[in-house]
């Protein structure tokens, strides 16, 4: 067991942050020390979307496209999420459909449990993914992508008895199916644990190298492991006569929001992107340093970004770039990002703020935009640009308010 994995695994999650030692076992009432009130944020200054990493104003499209994008998209693999590396032998899909239900949530839906299994010659991995599509569509239908906490081999996407139209872990299937929308699950637990601090099972073993046994400073930890399936599952769908693969809106809550963001911002197949308060990681301002921050996440979450990331625990104003820069790779695609009045530790003020400074890449691709620096009022859904935003009452969940606004969202976008 390498040095790195036997401190994180046995030690607490020691992390030692040149002559700081932080515990990511500190109780979460010690957060004492993290900004709650707007007055004590720091002056900042965030990089400049629209600057090339020479310096270059980008000033077209093309532009942006060629040269912006990628540097941005290559600067959050290193430093944030960490990359995929090139496996030794190729990984093989094989994909098998493993029970059809059309009479699931009383004949309104068909349920498709499917395996994807991924094999190489250093081992395999399975990733079981529901598709549920309108029972009367007649034709394919656009879909919802969950990143999603709950397993599919639990009762969580099961019909709930008690409350007609959801799903027992609170998705209100219902509603996605009277607006014409299918629902797609994507588990995280799958091909990662939700805390990883080993690498040894799961996916990860299939890309190491000769006698690599640990995903390198800038390889992917758990974030990254769960977009890329979620990329499996749009090549999947992809071949699914029942969805509309070229209207996919992907979603996430929390940890699985940052997952969103990161899956979209590599794979443009995404038609929509959905960000529920995401926070720290996510849409999020990591240089207002408001609620949770770098340190927080990496000592608690030490693998759900890269370990590169821990280089800016505390040092914030150093990292090269700001998550308004991944909200900016999403464009030109419809973005919704959605916060809890309630829910400071997330940052609601700094996850708007991110979306409006995203918006001059919108505007540059020709599409509308935050333009405002002040957030709406809470209870109040910006929804008529191509970015959308807004703060409900409430705290960190997703409610009925908040699917009721991304399908609008999403039926407009789409032309229903």
């Amino acid at each position: 067991m390498n040095l790195w994995r036997s401190v994180c695994f046995h030690g607490g999650w020691l992390l030692g942050l040149g002559s700081v030692v932080l515990r990511a076992d500190e109780p979460k009432n010690h957060d004492f020390d993290v900004i709650r009130e707007e007055s004590k944020v720091p002056a900042y200054q965030l990089p400049a979307a629209l600057v090339s990493a020479e310096g270059r104003p980008i000033t077209t499209p093309e532009e942006w496209f060629r040269i912006r994008r990628p540097q941005l998209i290559s600067l959050f693999g290193n430093l944030i999420y960490g990359v995929v590396p090139t496996p030794e032998t190729p990984v093989q899909t094989s994909v098998e459909l493993l029970k059809t239900d059309r009479s699931f949530l009383g004949g309104k839906a068909i349920r498709k449990d499917v395996r994807l299994r991924f094999h190489n010659t250093q081992g395999e991995a399975e990733l079981r993914i529901l598709v549920f599509t309108p029972q009367t569509a007649g034709k394919p239908s656009p879909v919802f992508l969950l990143h999603s906490f709950s397993g599919t081999r639990d009762d969580g996407h099961d019909a709930d008895p008690g409350r007609p139209g959801h799903l027992r872990n609170g998705v209100p299937l219902g509603e996605l199916l009277q607006r014409g929308f299918g629902l797609v699950v994507v588990p995280q637990s799958d091909l990662t644990r939700h805390n990883e601090v080993e690498f040894l099972k799961g996916i990860h073993p299939l890309f190491y190298r000769q006698r690599q046994s640990f995903p390198k400073a800038y390889e992917w930890g758990v974030i990254s492991a769960v977009a890329w399936g979620g990329s499996r599952a749009m090549d999947y769908l992809e071949t699914d006569a029942d969805v509309d693969a070229r209207r996919v809106a992907i979603m996430g809550h929390s940890k699985m929001g940052k997952t969103a963001l990161w899956t979209a911002a590599q794979d443009t197949r995404f038609a929509l992107v959905i960000s529920a308060q995401s926070g720290c990681g996510g849409a999020a301002l990591w240089k207002r340093d408001f609620g949770e921050n770098m340190e927080k996440m990496v000592t608690r979450f030490p693998y759900w970004l890269c370990r590169n990331a821990a280089r800016y625990a505390r040092n914030e104003d150093d990292l090269p770039i700001d998550q308004h820069e991944l909200l900016a790779c999403i464009a030109p695609r419809p973005l919704y990002v959605a916060s809890g009045a309630d829910d400071l530790w997330a940052d609601p003020v700094g996850e708007y703020l991110s979306a409006h400074h995203a918006s001059e890449v919108y505007r540059l691709l020709g599409k509308k935009g935050l333009d405002s620096p002040t957030p709406p009022p809470v209870g109040v859904a910006l929804t008529d640009g191509d970015i959308a935003y807004h703060n409900r009452p409430g705290g960190h969940s997703v409610d009925l308010y908040d699917w009721v606004k991304f399908l609008e969202f999403a039926r407009r976008q789409f032309g229903m």
